[in-house]
């Protein structure tokens, strides 16, 4: 266990703790140790000069590096290591060849790096970025997809029952259930002392879900889940889904619903922010306001006018809008934002906090319910 423990050391310390570990490693861990010097072993030079690498700039090179760690470690590892690499080593070329594309085990954070390089990578690189992003978006609708839409259509029908339903929309299954205590021995059957059923069959449009995202490079990980979800929301039949991403300008992406994918390489992460300038644009949006759930997703650190951007979300509020404010979308936390702002809007009416992709569906089917929002998180955030 000692030596284990002292191997372990060696490989966190680097090369200049084999005397003091006194552990000498064998073939295949000089291997792992040559894999973590290449990344975490760089040289600090000159103050303002570029940090080196041992990587160098050779894409045969850090191809053979991204085989080496995805040999050596397992692949949650592998993915803070090729984020490190990005960001300790400036190595972006990582991810402009196709080759080395390619080799790299996808995750939400590579998806947002890619998002973000989209206007400077190569054409022929392109392709081979829309497949590593294909291929993390089909693993989290594989996980959050289906939850979603089970959770929303749920709080849609409970929404829409009755107990004075027409023979053809009784809902057998959840009128049985409530009158199993009204079963007749004599008759041997149940007599319904009330029926359950839905007011609407026709599949008609319910609620209308604006998504507004800030597609600030801080919310990066949040835009990857939110156009993933909105892709979701816009499946659902009696759901009138719209997405709207927003910087200093506003862009419509409504049309492109049906491929999150498309979704998601029509952002342009980075940029300042003008949230009254898409609260605007989603007050336009807005034709049954009773029966709007408005979702905006962003840091609250607005660029624009902040007077407006509160009368805005106000006015919003008091139409009968249900607008909720999320400071993040994302499994890494609440990122920095600007808490002035989050207190105004929480003292509107507008509840303010950030959420998890696993909890989304369940927020979504609250607030189709018309549920208190803000109790709802402070039961299910804590």
């Amino acid at each position: 266990m000692n030596d284990e423990r002292m191997r372990r050391w060696r490989l966190v310390l680097g090369g200049e703790a084999e005397e003091e570990t006194g552990t000498t490693l064998s073939s295949e861990d000089r291997s792992v140790d040559a894999a973590l010097a290449a990344l975490y072993d760089a040289a600090e030079g000159e103050a303002g000069s570029q940090r080196s690498s041992g990587l160098g700039s050779s894409a045969p090179r850090v191809a053979r590096w991204l085989g080496d760690i995805r040999q050596y470690f397992p692949s949650t590892v592998v993915q803070v290591m090729q984020r490190d690499a990005v960001e300790r080593l400036g190595i972006t070329r990582m991810l402009m060849e196709p080759e080395l594309l390619g080799a790299v085990e996808p995750d939400v954070h590579l998806v947002s790096t890619l998002l973000a390089l989209n206007e400077v990578m190569p054409e022929e690189t392109k392709q081979t970025a829309r497949d590593v992003v294909g291929r993390v978006v089909a693993e989290l609708e594989a996980r959050l997809a289906e939850r979603t839409r089970a959770a929303v259509t749920g709080a849609l029908d409970r929404a829409g029952r009755t107990t004075r339903p027409r023979h053809s929309d009784i809902d057998w299954d959840r009128t049985i259930r409530i009158n199993l205590k009204h079963f007749s021995p004599t008759l041997g059957t149940i007599v319904p002392d009330r029926l359950v059923g839905y007011a609407r069959r026709n599949h008609s449009v319910q609620r209308d879900i604006v998504l507004a995202i800030d597609q600030s490079g801080s919310m990066a990980e949040s835009v990857v889940y939110a156009s993933l979800f909105g892709a979701v929301l816009g499946s659902i039949r009696t759901l009138r889904t719209s997405l709207v991403v927003f910087d200093t300008a506003v862009v419509d992406l409504t049309d492109q619903l049906e491929d999150p994918v498309d979704v998601l390489f029509g952002t342009q992460l980075g940029g300042g922010t003008d949230i009254n300038r898409a609260l605007a644009y989603c007050e336009d949006l807005v034709t049954k306001p009773a029966e709007t759930v408005l979702v905006l997703i962003s840091d609250l650190y607005e660029g624009g006018v902040r007077e407006e951007m509160l009368r805005r979300a106000r006015s919003l509020v008091e139409s009968g809008v249900q607008v909720i404010a999320l400071l993040a979308l994302a499994d890494s936390g609440t990122p920095s934002y600007d808490a002035e702002n989050a207190a105004a809007l929480a003292d509107l009416g507008v509840p303010t906090f950030a959420c998890t992709p696993d909890l989304f569906p369940d927020l979504m089917a609250a607030a189709i319910r018309h549920e208190d929002i803000t109790s709802w998180a402070s039961t299910n955030l804590t």
